[in-house]
This record gives structure tokens, C-alpha cells and sequence, in this order.
């Protein structure tokens, strides 16, 4: 067994393997660019190397730097993680070249499984499943179309390269197959440098189901499906163990097509052998189809360990130190139902745009599991994902697990940045979910209920206005003594939830009773018996400060903005005119030049940020009047990008 290892990664991941490790008596290291110089990560790790600059090609992806780090401070093995280098076969090679044990499989096994459309051809060989396509190097326009035709509509166009969404198109007739194409390809192009693509028969009813799957090299284990079908954007966002409907005789078929899958490229290690699952009448053995492997450990690994009771990180570090499988197939068991929810700094309703921000309050129910790279106070980095946790529940049946997912979502208490914390609740209690109907589009069919932004009632505004004057303290506990006069003594002051503001009166009749007056009712507010009640409401909620915000946790998270009465409202006098950064990042590209005549919707620069790109769309037709950065230039939220003239102007 490995004496100390170093993790080529950061956040929930990082500090994962470090649990293990720790539990397993072996030391670790870990490294850090500038924007995480005090992450949880590198607290957790017993050492800790600085490699670069915030942006990952700075740091997590300089695979040298990271490489001399190991050998600097003694460690004998890598563990890459999940991203950045963890599927980089020259990678792997130069650990392997400076003396180091990759904690993960072999190079030929990682490009054996890089490209799709090769992959797809080594998995006939192994006689898995794939679906029916074109998967060859012709990339002739009219050849494709062909091939199209062949396959029978309607067909995906996937980028060989592709991974996220990217390069990847729904044709569903003839005609719109040559715009499809080349639109696939140039997005291919950007974001991958390889514009060849293939060309699949789209599945009705699709389910994703992967298989979990583990190798020494020689044989290999599979350890049962998780159910990844709740997506958004081609992006997982609620998983499961196991897949509902799964019959015995399918996830036999499933487990060895997937186990062949492994051995047929020598693996070793975690990896995930994914399927697209024709889910329209019910789940068959001929019914699912090979669609990628990932050649790492998947970031919805822990359902797997909850339902099998395996530490994943703890076979790869077996495994990678040379120890044979633990475990053989027949020892291997399913007991109970796991869900795993990934909670995010995102605003849903704004299209899950990612945000930032500085964790101000973040508390979790202690019946869940928590896998996070972030603690209180700690800030939500522009340079990576914004994932702030990962949610996972076990139960012993899929309602009583799904009851769990929900309780624990609505006891999470994230302050300081908007959370897709209240989205995750609905789906979770969504009634086709809950009937185990789930396909990729359940949440795009229900989009307009899963997304709306939560809005307090009027019980909790009314704990928000008593709150805000301080009357009621932040843990729930009795109020201060208060000076009662001959005559009730009134508080005004204006709160704002949701961008729109209201005005409060709270009347003190006592030391432990208060009159809210808001402008759509009147509450009653008493603590008695050692808690505080709205009426005859026990007040269960949670609150959190930071300077003017304040948010009160009561089923959903709902945010307010106390309002100094000494502050007058500035007029920005902007209105429609500017285009500013919804969010820090980098100005990837700039369109507009000054006296273009532009429409409303016209594309006028591109913002990457939280590894994804946003455009900057003109909010009405105009002139510009001005572009104030350039393509390259770092900018802060509310940063101003482009000015358009005034619509008297223009």
C-alpha cells in the first residue's frame, strides 16, 4: 500500500479521497493555484503545494508541474480525480515515466475509449451493444446524409470528441440535416479542435443508465447501474441506484455486456460504462445500446458505494498498489435505494446561469451524506465549477429514500449566492419522478414548475421583518427583554425578496409578541413555550445574516435585502442601454464595433465563466454607442461590456 499520494485535483473530489486515504493510514498531498489558496481541499491534506494561477490551465491542468509536486514531496502514487488530467493519456504516461503510480487505467485504455466512434467499433468487436450509426471517417456532407437516410429518422449528429452536449444535434427530417451538420461541426470545431462527428438513430423515450465497472487489469467486476436520466442540458443533475423497473434478467444482460466492455480494453480501476436505454416499453434486455465509457470515477459514484457498502477510492488505491479485486462478482450485492442531488451556486429561473458569491451561512441536515469542497465563508470561484455539494441519501426502499431526498434538500441552508436548492426539492417530489417514470426530457416537459423562483409567504416575511430589527435572533432562540411602554411601540422598515420591495410595521404589544402589518396581511407573532409561532404556526425556520442580506430557510431558501432608510436609490440611468457581466469571467469574444446598428437578441459578445460560455445579447434594437472592454479582459459582476445609444438617439 501507498505511504503518501497527491491529488491532481480540487474541491468535493479532492477531499473525498483524502477521507479514505486518511482512513486508510495513507498520507496525502495536495496542490492549489492562487484562487485556492485556503480551500477546504488544502486544509484537509496532511501537506500542500502551490502550483499556478487560478485559471486551470495555470494550475490544475500543468501536468508537470503537478508531476514534480509527487516527486518533491515523496508521494508515490496520483490520483487524478474526476476532470481536468483524469482522461489524459499522456498524462498517465509521464507519471509512469518519472516512477509514480497512476491511480486510475492504462493510457491504451484511455484512448481505446477517447474517441466515440472508435470506441463504438471496439465494442462490436466485444459483441456489447451499440446503437445503430455511422461511425466512420467518410465526413462527406452528402455521404452523411446518406448514411442518414439508412439509419432512418430521426438521428443524432454527435461530435467524435464530444462530451457535455457539445457538437451534438437532433435532425428529425432530411431537410434540416446539411444546417445540422455543419452547425455541429463548428461547434465541434471550438470546442474540441476535431470537427468529425457521427451519426446515430435517436432513441424515443431515452433513459441514461451506466454501469458501474471495476478491473485489475486482466478481469473485472461490475457493482450494479445507476439511473442518470434526469438531465439538463446533456448535464446530470438528480442520480439514483438502482434504475426503477430494472428487471433481473436486464441488469444481468447490462452487468456482463458492461464487464466485457471492461476486460475487451484490459481495464483497470473505476470506470462507468454508460447506455442509452429505450425506456418507451419498459426495460428489455435488447433494449439498451453502448454509448461512451468514462474511464475515471464518476462524480455520482457514491449512490454505487451506498447500496453495495464499497468505497470506490478505497479499491482504486487497492487495486493501483497491487492488491487483486476485493471482491468477486458473487459477492456482490444491492441492498436498499440511493439518490445523489448535486447542489450548485446557479440561478434557475435565469436559465441555471452560474453564479459566485461568498458562502455566508451553509448548514446541512445530519441524516444525509455531504460530499463538499466548500465550508462557510468560503468563496464561489469564477475559475471552475460551481458545484457547492453533493446530497446523497439511503433508504431502503426508492419512496422512503425519495422522502429522504426531499426532508434533506429542504433542511439545506445555503446563504450568500442563488442555489438550485428549491429546484432540486420540486423535482425530487415531482410526480412522474416519484412514479419512477424517467426519461432524459422529464425535466424539460416540466421546466416551467421546476424553475420558478421560490417566493416567501407571507408568515415568512413576516420572521424576516422581526429578524431584520433584531427582535427575533438569528438561531430562533427567546427574544431579548424589551422595554414595554404605556403605548405599543411600532418599528417601520422596507425589505426586498425577488427585486421587489414592501414595507413592514411591526407593533411590540409585549415582550415576547409582536403585530407584522404587511400590505397583504396582518400576523401575530408570540414566542411561547420555548419556540415562536405566526399565528398558530410553529416557526421551524432557520435564518442567516450577512450585512443587508438576510434569508429565512423554511421549506425553500428565500432571500431578502434589508434596506438602509438612510440610503437614497441611485438612478443609474442606464435602463436598457448597457450590456453588463451577469458574473466574473473573461471576455472570450466582443462582436460589436460602435455605430452598428443591432436587434434586439443579436449576439454581441461571449463571457466564459463557471467552464461554460455565455452571450451577450442586445436587449433591444439600437445603435452602439460604445464597447468599453476587449476580447481578453477579466471583469467583475456588473462590470459594464457594451453601451447602446439612447433610444431617443438612436
Amino acid at each position: 500500500m501507498f505511504d503518501k499520494i497527491l491529488i491532481a485535483n480540487r474541491g468535493e473530489i479532492a477531499c473525498r479521497v483524502m477521507e479514505t486515504a486518511r482512513a486508510m493510514g495513507v498520507k496525502t498531498v495536495a496542490v492549489y493555484s492562487d484562487a485556492d489558496a485556503t480551500a477546504k481541499h488544502v486544509a484537509l491534506a496532511d501537506q500542500a503545494v502551490h502550483i499556478g494561477g487560478a485559471a486551470p490551465a495555470e494550475s490544475y491542468l500543468k501536468g508537470d508541474v503537478i508531476i514534480q509536486a509527487a516527486l518533491d514531496t515523496g508521494a508515490q502514487g496520483i490520483h487524478p480525480g474526476y476532470g481536468f488530467l483524469s482522461e489524459n493519456p499522456e498524462f498517465v504516461e509521464a507519471v509512469e515515466a518519472a516512477g509514480l503510480t497512476f491511480i486510475g487505467p492504462s493510457a491504451s485504455a484511455i484512448r481505446a475509449m477517447g474517441l466515440k466512434d472508435a470506441a463504438k467499433a471496439l465494442m462490436e468487436e466485444a459483441n456489447v451493444p451499440v446503437v445503430p450509426g455511422y461511425h466512420g471517417t467518410n465526413q462527406d456532407g452528402a455521404f452523411l446524409a446518406e448514411q442518414a437516410a439508412e439509419i432512418g429518422y430521426p438521428v443524432l449528429i454527435k461530435a467524435v470528441a464530444g462530451g457535455g452536449g457539445k457538437g451534438m444535434r437532433l435532425v428529425q427530417e432530411p431537410a434540416e440535416f446539411a444546417d445540422a451538420l455543419a452547425s455541429a461541426q463548428g461547434e465541434a470545431t471550438t470546442a474540441f479542435g476535431n470537427p468529425d462527428v457521427l451519426i446515430e438513430k435517436f432513441v424515443t423515450s431515452p433513459r441514461h443508465i451506466e454501469v458501474q465497472v471495476f478491473g485489475d487489469g486482466t478481469e473485472a467486476v461490475h457493482l450494479f447501474e445507476r439511473d442518470c436520466s434526469l438531465q439538463r442540458r446533456h448535464q446530470k443533475v438528480i442520480e439514483e441506484a438502482p434504475a426503477p423497473g430494472m428487471t433481473e434478467a436486464m441488469r444481468a444482460a447490462m452487468g456482463e455486456a458492461a464487464v466485457r466492455a471492461a476486460e475487451a480494453i484490459g481495464y483497470k480501476g473505476a470506470g462507468t460504462i454508460e447506455f442509452i436505454v429505450d425506456g418507451s416499453d419498459g426495460l428489455r434486455p435488447d433494449g439498451f445500446w453502448f454509448m461512451e465509457m468514462n474511464t475515471r470515477l464518476q462524480v455520482e459514484h457514491p449512490v454505487t458505494e451506498m447500496i453495495t457498502g464499497v468505497d470506490l477510492v478505497e479499491w482504486q488505491l487497492r487495486v493501483a498498489a497491487g492488491e487483486p479485486l476485493p471482491k468477486t462478482q458473487e459477492a456482490l450485492s444491492i441492498t436498499g435505494h440511493a439518490f445523489e442531488a448535486r447542489i450548485y451556486a446557479e440561478d434557475v429561473p435565469k436559465g441555471f446561469l452560474p453564479a459566485t458569491g461568498t458562502l455566508s451561512h451553509l448548514a446541512f441536515p445530519q441524516d444525509a451524506r455531504i460530499d463538499s469542497g466548500v465550508r462557510a465563508a468560503d468563496t464561489i470561484s469564477p475559475w471552475y465549477d460551481p458545484m457547492i455539494a453533493k446530497l446523497v441519501v439511503h433508504g431502503p426502499t426508492r419512496a422512503m429514500a425519495l422522502k429522504q431526498l426531499e426532508h434533506a434538500l429542504r433542511h439545506t441552508d445555503v446563504g450568500g449566492t442563488v442555489t438550485n436548492v428549491s429546484f432540486l426539492a420540486l423535482l425530487a417530489a415531482q410526480e412522474d419522478f416519484a412514479a419512477g417514470r424517467v426519461d432524459t426530457g422529464l425535466i424539460e416537459r416540466h421546466m416551467d414548475a421546476l424553475a420558478t423562483q421560490p417566493t416567501a409567504c407571507s408568515k415568512a416575511r413576516a420572521v424576516a421583518a422581526l429578524t431584520a430589527l433584531g427582535l427575533r435572533p438569528l438561531d430562533g432562540s427567546a427574544p431579548a427583554e424589551t422595554l414595554v411602554l404605556w403605548s405599543s411601540l411600532t418599528h417601520s422598515l422596507s425589505l426586498i425578496h425577488n427585486d421587489v420591495p414592501f414595507s413592514v410595521d411591526v407593533t411590540v404589544t409585549d415582550t415576547a409578541e409582536y403585530l407584522v402589518a404587511l400590505e397583504d396581511a396582518t400576523h401575530r407573532v408570540t414566542f411561547r413555550g420555548g419556540s415562536w409561532w405566526v399565528e398558530g404556526t410553529k416557526v421551524t425556520a432557520r435564518t442567516a445574516r450577512d450585512g443587508a442580506e438576510l434569508t429565512v430557510f423554511w421549506g425553500n431558501g428565500y432571500r431578502f435585502v434589508v434596506v438602509d432608510p438612510l440610503e437614497r436609490e441611485e438612478d443609474v440611468g442606464a435602463g436598457g442601454n448597457t450590456i453588463v457581466a451577469p458574473m466574473p469571467g473573461l471576455v472570450k469574444a466582443v462582436f460589436a464595433v460602435a455605430g452598428q446598428e443591432v436587434t434586439q437578441g443579436d449576439r454581441l459578445a461571449i463571457l466564459e465563466a463557471m467552464k461554460m460560455e455565455h452571450a451577450m445579447l442586445a436587449p433591444r434594437d439600437g445603435v452602439v454607442a460604445d464597447v468599453v472592454v476587449a476580447e481578453g479582459a477579466q471583469v467583475e459582476d456588473g462590470t459594464a461590456l457594451i453601451l447602446l445609444e439612447e433610444e431617443e438617439d438612436a
